[in-house]
């Protein structure tokens, strides 16, 4: 019993409770040393940092491109919670909607942001040159900047200003004032089609014809908006029939919007009993378009993610390959005592190491890729464009003339309508890419390390 105890003791920590030293140092020699015929760890890092890479840089990009539509619609078109007066004016001459006097209580609550009155109406503009234009048109009140900052940070103007002080002044996007061929300070001609049920004499519509002055041309960073949007004064607006009145509004935090919808609606009941008021959250109002968003997000990282799936059945063959190749090793380690339980650790230590190395390596590149993505774009036109210019001047001086290669852009303005690559990291998702990665190559090497349980150290001493 007492020699026993002595081979035991030659292993640090005994059988009883494996040390995390002697199993810690053996798992790294194994992995700083190349194996007989088997590939080096250093294949099975750089497997799991390219995946952790791809992985970091694709959904920051993907981020950017996503949450700048959704910030758009939200601070823009759809706010985060709507208050609809469903009853028009027009059916009932003599009634003003209400919702006017709630606005300085739905104000007061807590986690209100803003509250914007707001109507809304098609209409056709007519500029001095061009085809006429459908566009959706938007009557809001001379301080609605000052009241939603949202909204203030994500209309850039590139000429005037929001400025609808003068009772026929417009604001066209960028998109829109080019195909109207219509500049600052150019009269447009607008006609409001309400689409209301006329009288007895058999119209069913009515429709109003108005001459506006552009006050302002701006860019929302939404294509569709820049397109086919159009800001006028909210008493303009409702002398135009333009449809009910809303209110817009903005949460400090939008996804508080259960909250705010229960403080809301005990505030409408008491300030407009009896009137039939619609409330609906930015996530009813855009389920469609936010839920396949959702999807193409998470189908992309299925599918950048097999790379994980491939390295670790790598990892898992390698580590496979290392227990028969260690048998001898193995067995020395059984009978100088060490468990069956320490020994696995050894190479499940061993995939440990591979994982967090591969990961982090990943991990601070692209994170370093993903917050410079736009300068990395810009050297690579510039490499591009510079081969572009030496064979143009090749060109020139053998043939004579040049091919006339044009610049290269990688998102050309005049196919994407993107300035620069946006790029957004949010810190959960960087942590489950990381924990990915690592779990990859962790579990791999569990799962190979099995068949140490099944070596025998007499049967591998024997013949030793």
């Amino acid at each position: 019993m007492k020699r026993t105890a002595n081979v035991q003791n030659c292993l640090p920590g005994g059988t009883s409770l494996p040390h995390v030293r002697w199993i810690g140092f053996v798992a790294s020699r194994y992995v700083s040393r190349n194996r007989r015929n088997s590939p080096s760890p250093i294949l099975a890092v750089l497997g799991i940092a390219t995946g952790v890479l791809a992985l970091t840089v694709i959904l920051a990009v993907m981020n950017g491109f996503q949450l700048g539509f959704i910030e758009s619609i939200l601070e823009i078109a759809s706010y985060h919670i709507r208050v609809e007066d469903p009853v028009l004016e027009t059916e009932v001459p003599e009634r003003r909607s209400p919702l006017l006097e709630a606005i300085p209580a739905i104000n007061g609550l807590s986690g209100i942001g803003s509250v914007t009155p707001l109507r809304e109406f098609h209409g056709l503009i007519r500029g001095n040159r061009g085809s006429p234009q459908v566009a959706l048109i938007r009557g809001l009140p001379q301080d609605a900047l000052e009241q939603d900052q949202g909204m203030a940070e994500k209309l850039v103007f590139e000429a005037g200003s929001f400025d609808l002080g003068e009772k026929r002044s417009i604001l066209l996007g960028a998109e829109l004032a080019r195909r109207l061929f219509a500049g600052l300070g150019d009269a447009v001609t607008l006609v409001s089609v309400s689409g209301l049920l006329g009288d007895d004499s058999g119209e069913d519509s009515s429709a109003a014809d108005s001459s506006f002055i552009v006050s302002g041309i701006f860019r929302s960073g939404f294509y569709e908006y820049d397109l086919g949007w159009g800001f006028i004064s909210l008493d303009t607006a409702e002398e135009l029939g333009g449809g009910p009145l809303f209110l817009g509004v903005k949460l400090k935090n939008r996804w508080q919007d259960n909250r705010a919808l229960g403080l809301i609606q005990p505030v409408l009941a008491a300030s407009l009993p009896g009137e039939p008021v619609v409330l609906s959250t930015w996530r009813e109002y855009n389920r469609a378009f936010f839920g396949a968003l959702r999807t193409e997000k998470l189908l992309m990282f299925v599918v950048v993610g097999l790379i994980f799936i491939v390295v670790g059945l790598n990892i898992f063959q390698a580590q496979q390959r290392a227990v028969l190749e260690r048998r001898e090793e193995i067995g020395l380690f059984r009978a100088l005592g060490a468990g069956e339980r320490a020994v696995r650790l050894v190479f499940v230590w061993d995939g440990c190491i591979i994982g967090f190395t591969g990961a982090g390596l990943g991990m601070a590149l692209g994170l370093l890729l993903a917050t410079h993505i736009s300068q990395c774009f810009t050297l690579l036109e510039a490499g591009v464009n510079g081969i572009i210019g030496v064979l143009n001047s090749l060109s020139r001086l053998f043939m004579g003339s040049s091919p006339d290669l044009e610049e290269f852009a990688v998102f050309s303005p005049a196919i994407f309508y993107i300035k620069e690559i946006p790029s957004r990291i949010i810190p959960q998702e960087v942590f489950l890419i990381y924990l990915f990665g690592f779990l990859s190559a962790l579990l791999a090497a569990w799962f190979a390390s099995g068949k140490v349980s099944r070596t025998r150290p007499a049967e591998v001493l024997r013949y030793e």
